[in-house]
Formats: C-alpha cells, structure tokens, sequence
C-alpha cells in the first residue's frame, strides 16, 4: 500500500520526458524525409519507444494510478490514447476485466491472448485447429497483430458498450483523424503512411509482445473458477520480465508485470521500488529477454501438468496415449 500512490511532480515529469521527445523525434523525422528515407524510418522506429512509454501512461490512467485526480486521470488518458491510438473507455473497461480474470480459464475472451488448453485442442475442429495454429504464428501475432489492433480493434466498439464509452471511441477516432489529415495536409499522405505508420506497427508489436511474454511462460498459473485465486494469479500468473535499465524505462517498468497485477494502484514509476523492498514478490516467475524467446514455443496450456506445452508435446503424449485418443492427421 505504501506504494499506491501517486506524486503529481513524479507524474509531470514523466509526461514531458516521455511525451515530448516523441513529438521531437516525429518532427525531425518529418524534416529529414525528403533527405533521407531511412534516416526517417530510423527515427519513427526510435520514437516507436516512447510511444509504448506514452501507452504506460495511458494504461495507468485506466488504473487511476497516475494522479490523485480522476478527471485529471481521464482527460491524460484520452489525450495519450490519441496519441497511441488507443480509446480510453473502452480499453479501460477491458482491461479491467483482464486484471479481474488474468489466469481463469472460466473467463477467457476479453483483453488477453487467446489460450487453449490440451483437451480443448484435441477435441476442436480442424477449422478451429487451423485458426488457432494460424493465430499463434509469431508473424501473424505480432506482424498482422499491430495491424489489426490499430485499425480494427481499437476502431469499433463493443456491441454491449455503454454510451459514455461508445463517445469516448467516437471522440477518439476524431482527434486521431484530425491528427494524421492535419500531418497530411503540412506534409502529404506517403510522409503520413512511412512514419506515422512505421511507428505504430512497432510500438504495436512491442506492446503485444510484451502483454504475450507477461503471461506466456512455461509454469504460469492457470485455474478454473472454483480453484483460481486472486493473488496466484497476479504472482505466479504473471512474469516479472528482467529487462536492461534502458529497456526498462522505456517500457515505463512493466517488467514488473506481477506486482502490478497484484497491486495495480501502484503508479509505474514506484513498481520497481514495490518489487526490491517486498522480498514475496521476487518469487515470481523471471524472465530475460533470452530466456523470452523459448515462449514463443509455448502454444498449448496442459491442465493436468500446471504448464504450457508445444504443439510437438501434445502429438508424442496423444501418441503415447496419455489422452487416449487416436491422432487425427492435422494435428
């Protein structure tokens, strides 16, 4: 509790080393477009990470962890979800019910990655099979991932929005319109599209890469209803990604994905304060951008063994009649 409060000069000046060199790098990288293509590209790509930075803000102000304020915590978050292309209500109300149902397999289907279990693989459809083989795909999560975040997710609402929240899309999708025809318009449409665009597709990439590799581990927690607890969830069901200094900042300390579930009053800039000095936390799972990678192996959640397994596990134990079932050809 100590640490679930915000300091408003803390806050402050996070937004103007954050914000503002972003805003600096998108300036420049307009002026040296006509010069140089890839000196251009080079900086959008360098300004991708401040925008996930600008995200971190936006997310805890859908926590109401960056100010004391709530309507302050609001008009950041719609201006910084303008920025990041993000609608504020709607994706605070997601991500609510993320951080109320991370790790219940009774509850999947709103703001994480989709997860099957062993048996619901083996007993779908090969349609079903195919698409969640397809969605799992590095180059289709994080390639055509960002794409479809960006101009389809994060464009409509949900059919059971509420009014206040189907505003707040509508309102957003004005002022990201009114930025990129205003860029246009002191530039031109191919100058909007090389860097506005390089640098949503890779922030949006890290950004899922992140939220995937938070939660994708080998030994994460994952329960039914009756069995699933708050608190493993938010330990056990959540990594505690070791980044270096650099990255870290950059990605405004949510390697510390695990304290943040636990506690996510705790505004960004004290989660790594909240870690070191409350030694139960540093039980959790640890992750390094090595030992990240070896996730990406990870597809299917084994129920009876309490971990993710591959695609390969499944056929040698289905093989081994472990499940006793016959193989079918695709799997």
């Amino acid at each position: 509790m100590p640490f679930a409060q915000s300091e408003m000069k803390k806050s402050i000046y996070q937004m103007i080393n954050t914000i503002v060199p972003m805003l600096i790098l998108w300036v420049i990288a307009y002026l040296i477009l006509p010069y140089t293509v890839m000196g251009a590209i080079l900086l959008s790509i360098v300004a991708a990470g401040f925008v996930v930075r600008t995200f971190i803000i936006f997310h805890d102000c859908t926590h109401g962890s960056f100010f004391k304020n709530k309507k302050a915590n609001d008009y950041v978050g719609f201006v910084t979800g303008v920025l990041t292309s993000f609608p504020y209500e709607k994706w605070k109300r997601e991500h609510m019910i993320h951080h109320a149902s991370s790790s219940n397999l009774d509850k999947r289907g709103i703001g994480d990655i989709w997860v099957m279990t062993v048996e619901e693989y083996i007993s779908a459809t090969p349609w079903r099979r195919f698409c969640y083989r397809a969605y799992r795909q590095p180059i289709v999560m994080f390639g055509l991932g960002p794409l479809y975040l960006v101009l389809v997710s994060n464009r409509f609402n949900r059919k059971d929005a509420r009014k206040k929240e189907r505003l707040n899309t509508y309102a957003t999708n004005l002022g990201l319109a009114a930025l990129l025809v205003g860029l246009a318009l002191l530039t031109n449409i191919p100058s909007v599209l090389i860097i506005h665009g390089t640098t949503m597709f890779v922030a949006g990439a890290l950004g899922i890469w992140l939220f995937f590799i938070q939660h994708t581990f080998e030994d994460s927690y994952f329960e039914n209803e009756s069995e699933w607890d708050y608190v493993k969830a938010a330990v056990e069901g959540s990594s505690y990604y070791e980044l270096p200094i650099v990255l870290q900042w950059v990605t405004g300390n949510i390697g510390f994905h695990h304290v943040h579930h636990l506690a996510p009053r705790i505004p960004n800039y004290h989660l790594a304060d909240a870690h070191q000095q409350t030694p139960p936390l540093q039980r959790a799972t640890t992750v390094t951008l090595k030992t990240s990678l070896e996730s990406l192996r990870y597809k299917l959640y084994d129920t009876s063994q309490k971990s993710f397994v591959t695609f390969k596990d499944v056929k040698k134990r289905v093989r081994t009649q472990k499940y006793k079932r016959k193989v079918p050809h695709y799997l």
